[in-house]
């Protein structure tokens, strides 16, 4: 077999369009949590990548008997992969993921140590059980919480911003969740059942990611936790170095986090400073801390709107037409479009949590994966 025979079979099991959904995991979950990404979260998308692609190869790998019947075409029924390669492959790229991790900090580690584990799990035994959707889906969400722990590093409390993330995480999982049930039957067809879900389910996140108020999440000092733009609070622990009281700042005490009498706020209450295009929070110490939800300009409305409408767009036309006609070829293509729309999704709720820098660098990935998808599936 020739180099570039080679290559693409390769590029044919690694699936390497559906690469460009994995970014936007991380950048997402960076924006959840009110930071800016940074090197960290360089860091959690290479590992991000890498389960991925282990995943991928394992998967193949496990389902090598199945796709000799289902899927002859396939790297390994057809020979052009050996199975051990495969294997190899999954074992060195989960290897390489978790050192990446480890790089950006123990949480990191210990998340993406639970996302490679839930990977291989479902990979080789909840597959094909009832658990494994749910068992992609965790996946899903945990790998945006990887992009969250390891954009806070050691400077930010990692469980804290995973809470602030988890919003947002569990959105991601729960589109998962339903393009996952639904490419159980691409080989197969034969039910509107599962379509119809999925359907439904793109439907409420649409209105969940592009209605209501953009809210930029943060960790204030007494432990509470922002909402992930979603419109919910927690108590949590107290950081260190906090404020005296919920919801107050002591008057005239520059030192416990409130502003002196007209000064400029150098950021948000946790210090971090606001991603670009987003108006500083003020406070005063006769009204206490300003709310947390700012009111978004036009342009920000339209892109929040603009990016929901390109995730319902991506995923429910070919569950559309799959619910219509289950037939194998309309049900892959609508998993494919479900894998496509994570990109929008991703950015979608970058933009719903404040973030519309991340969310258009997250959105600038959907061409190329359309682009590389009419060369190699991404089923």
């Amino acid at each position: 077999m020739s180099a570039m025979a080679t290559r693409r079979a390769w590029a044919e099991l690694l699936r390497l369009p559906a690469l460009f959904t994995v970014p936007g995991d991380a950048l997402a979950g960076a924006a959840a949590t009110g930071l800016r990404p940074n090197h960290r979260t360089l860091l959690a998308i290479g590992s991000s990548l890498c389960l991925y692609e282990a995943g991928m190869a394992l998967n193949d790998w496990a389902d090598r008997a199945e796709d000799a019947v289902e899927r002859p075409e396939r790297p390994l029924p057809s020979g052009r992969i050996a199975p051990p390669a495969a294997l190899t492959a999954a074992t060195a790229l989960t290897a390489a993921g978790l050192a990446l991790a480890s790089r950006a900090g123990r949480p990191s580690l210990a998340v993406a140590g639970a996302l490679a584990g839930t990977v291989w799990a479902y990979d080789l035994a909840l597959k094909h059980t009832p658990a494994g959707p749910a068992a992609m889906a965790t996946a899903r969400g945990l790998d945006l919480l990887l992009g969250a722990t390891a954009t806070a590093g050691p400077d930010h409390d990692p469980r804290a911003r995973a809470t602030a993330a988890a919003p947002s995480a569990a959105a991601l999982a729960a589109h998962t969740l339903a393009v996952t049930v639904v490419s159980r039957r691409e080989a197969q067809g034969g039910s509107s059942t599962a379509p119809l879900a999925a359907l439904a389910t793109t439907a409420a996140l649409t209105r969940l990611v592009g209605a209501g108020t953009t809210r930029r999440p943060s960790v204030s000092g007494d432990g509470d936790v922002g909402d992930g733009g979603f419109g919910w609070r927690r108590r949590g622990r107290s950081a260190p170095g906090g404020s005296a009281s919920r919801g107050s700042a002591s008057r005239g005490s520059a030192a416990r986090g409130s502003a002196p009498r007209g000064s400029a706020p150098r950021g948000s209450a946790s210090g971090l400073a606001p991603e670009s295009g987003q108006a500083p929070r003020t406070a005063t110490p006769e009204s206490g801390p300003a709310p947390r939800t700012a009111t978004p300009g036009t342009a920000h409305r339209a892109l929040r709107g603009a990016l929901a409408l390109a995730y319902a767009g991506t995923a429910a036309r070919p569950l559309f037409h799959a619910a219509l006609n289950p037939s194998p070829p309309l049900t892959q293509r609508a998993v494919g479009g479900g894998i496509r729309a994570m990109i929008p999704l991703q950015a979608a709720l970058a933009a719903r949590t404040g973030a519309p820098v991340t969310a258009l660098l997250t959105a600038a990935l959907a061409p190329a994966a359309r682009r590389f998808a009419r060369k190699v599936s991404v089923t």
